[in-house]
């Protein structure tokens, strides 16, 4: 029964990890050690939304056995990943006091669906493509 809705439970997942990590500080998330990268939390933004839009393509494929066709999965699950990134900021922003929107988070989380987006087209499309019918 569950592996029959595996990107369904992958793509929730996903979607309330990012909700997560946005919306709450971890105890001691400042006093981790590691390395200064520059711009990671870029980078996360980024890895997030890419993550995100392949979920997405994947969990509307199981969905609908694969009868919507892939650019407009991409396109449904791009905006919306997009308009949801964008709600998350202002939440940050409105009910939040430890966080704050970020024109750049919106535009990682952008950039990250439209590789996201390239990468389903790559993986459905060439010489050896997976399959979009299921």
């Amino acid at each position: 029964m569950l592996k029959k809705h595996t990107y369904t439970i992958a793509f929730v997942s996903w979607m309330i990890l990012i909700t997560c990590l946005s919306l709450f500080t971890l105890p001691g998330d400042s006093d981790i050690p590691g390395f200064d990268i520059p711009n990671k939390d870029k980078a996360a933004h980024f890895i997030f939304y890419f993550g995100a839009l392949i979920l997405g393509c994947f969990f509307l494929r199981e969905q609908t056995n694969g009868t919507l066709r892939r650019t407009k999965a991409v396109l449904i699950i791009g905006i919306s990943v997009i308009i949801y990134g964008i709600i998350i900021e202002v939440i940050q922003e409105v009910f939040t006091e430890y966080r704050t929107a970020d024109i750049y988070d919106a535009l990682a989380n952008c950039i990250g669906a439209l590789a996201g987006a390239v990468t389903i087209k790559l993986l459905f499309s060439g010489k050896r493509p997976l399959k979009w019918k299921i």
